[in-house]
């Protein structure tokens, strides 16, 4: 099996940073596009950024130029560093890894890391 777990939301005022942790454990043997998504209340889930194993970056236009995504492939985790965080950043934030295990690839979930930006 194969666990994600998220860490670093919180509470910050507009115009702050935060950078948020995702870490995988359990038996596996790569990993491949590693995702960040976010949902609001009322709102459907969204895709926020994308790292491809080759390191290659895709970001949603309302956060492009803000928000940075990237990975560390020795310890299984993936990044998001917020910055210049608005109100309508605020979500609970997921990281998903497509994971290749016994010749399947298979996504993966965390249980998301809640994000509040308020003045």
């Amino acid at each position: 099996q194969v666990q994600l777990v998220e860490s670093g939301g919180g509470l910050v005022q507009p115009g702050e940073s935060l950078r948020l942790s995702c870490a995988a454990s359990g038996s596996f043997s790569s990993i491949n596009d590693m995702n960040w998504y976010r949902q609001a209340p009322g709102k459907e889930r969204e895709s926020v950024a994308t790292i491809t194993s080759e390191g290659k970056e895709n970001y949603a236009e309302s956060v492009k130029d803000r928000f940075t995504i990237s990975r560390d492939n020795a310890k299984n985790m993936v990044y998001l560093q917020m910055n210049s965080l608005k109100v309508e950043d605020t979500a609970r934030y997921y990281c998903k890894m497509n994971v290749e295990r016994l010749f399947f690839r298979t996504d993966y979930w965390g249980q998301g890391t809640q994000v509040t930006v308020s003045p």
